[in-house]
């Protein structure tokens, strides 16, 4: 059942397969609407292209545009998701490139493809389409706060770019693996890409943030899970409005932490330390409590990437005996991600 809401923007036709653009990305966490999409949607992706500078890698391989084409790819996704989703004037030859090799460009990032003069020739000498998916829907109701009919889980963070998506995904085909009516909800531009629909909930006005998330989760059937995929933080100096707006919003009945336990500041933004899980919870349901009273904490999901397996199974253990609560890496799923699926069910 994993189709956009009625209410909501159509499906999402995006021209497919993709190759997706690195640009010089050297920070993996920028590069996670690749990464997103080499982990989720891996049988529409062909390869990956990268510019001078770039150091990460989805593992896919290196195409030029034409090997692409030749491939059977049919867009580029700008697969970076950068601090102000920005389009770097050193990118623009290999976007030009592109569209010269017969393929349309992707891009979720704030700054408009159709806002740069030399893609904006491009497309209209070659033909190929500049689509631009971080664009709310019209006519977004202001919040109005009532309790929804059905259940909802949302993935909170202690930072950004950590696993929030990675984890509603995995919960969601958990929950069906168990034969239960669930819908992955979007609320960024990978999940978008991902799911055929959603919400980009940092392209709304701040005012309908809340009535947004309001939109994007409706009326459901009682025993019907939203999994919603959160975004940012709401710790985080510079994207904390729209995580609180997406909380208020969601109303969750559940929500999941999610935090990488290697970092210890925010992320970009380095003189600001990196909150702990228990704070997290604290101010969740302190917050989340205003429009949901009964919102509770299913658990934590880990982001163990950086750890071997015995390291991993290790730290989750002991942070589950010290929390008193299911610490499970997604990713690595095992005994530890059934508990923490179990105890959001019970």
């Amino acid at each position: 059942m994993n189709l956009p809401i009625g209410r909501l923007a159509g499906k999402l036709a995006l021209p497919q397969p993709y190759l997706l653009f690195l640009g010089d990305t050297t920070e993996a966490s920028y590069a996670k609407t690749a990464f997103g999409l080499a982990d989720w949607a891996a049988d529409r992706c062909v390869g990956e292209l990268a510019i001078g500078g770039c150091t990460v890698s989805t593992g896919l391989p290196r195409l030029s545009p034409a090997e692409a084409r030749a491939a059977g790819a049919r867009s580029l996704v700008i697969g970076v998701a950068n601090q102000g989703g920005i389009i770097g004037d050193n990118w623009i030859a290999a976007l030009v490139e592109a569209m010269e090799a017969g393929l349309d460009i992707v891009s979720g990032l704030h700054v408009r493809l159709g806002s740069i003069p030399a893609l904006i020739e491009a497309s209209r000498r070659t033909g190929q389409r500049l689509i631009d998916i971080r664009t709310p829907p019209p006519a977004i109701p202001i919040a109005n706060g009532r309790k929804r009919n059905g259940k909802r889980l949302l993935t909170v963070g202690t930072d950004c770019a950590l696993g929030k998506k990675y984890t509603a995904l995995a919960l969601h085909r958990a929950f069906l693996d168990r034969g239960l009516d669930a819908d992955f909800r979007a609320t960024g531009q990978t999940g978008i890409m991902i799911a055929g629909g959603g919400m980009p909930m940092d392209a709304v006005i701040s005012d309908f943030e809340a009535g947004a998330a309001e939109m994007l989760s409706p009326d459901a059937p009682d025993d019907h899970w939203d999994l919603i995929e959160g975004q940012g933080s709401i710790f985080n100096p510079a994207y904390a409005a729209v995580s609180l707006g997406l909380l208020h919003g969601s109303q969750p009945d559940v929500f999941v932490v999610c935090h990488d336990p290697s970092r210890t500041v925010i992320l970009g933004m380095e003189s600001f330390k990196l909150p702990s899980v228990e704070e997290v919870i604290d101010l969740t349901i302190r917050l989340g409590s205003r429009t949901n009273p009964a919102i509770r904490c299913g658990g934590v999901s880990f982001n163990t990437s950086s750890y071997d397996a015995d390291a991993a199974e290790a730290l989750m253990a002991a942070e589950c005996k010290r929390l008193g609560l299911p610490v499970a890496d997604p990713v690595r799923g095992g005994a530890g991600f059934d508990a923490l699926v179990e105890n959001i069910l019970a």
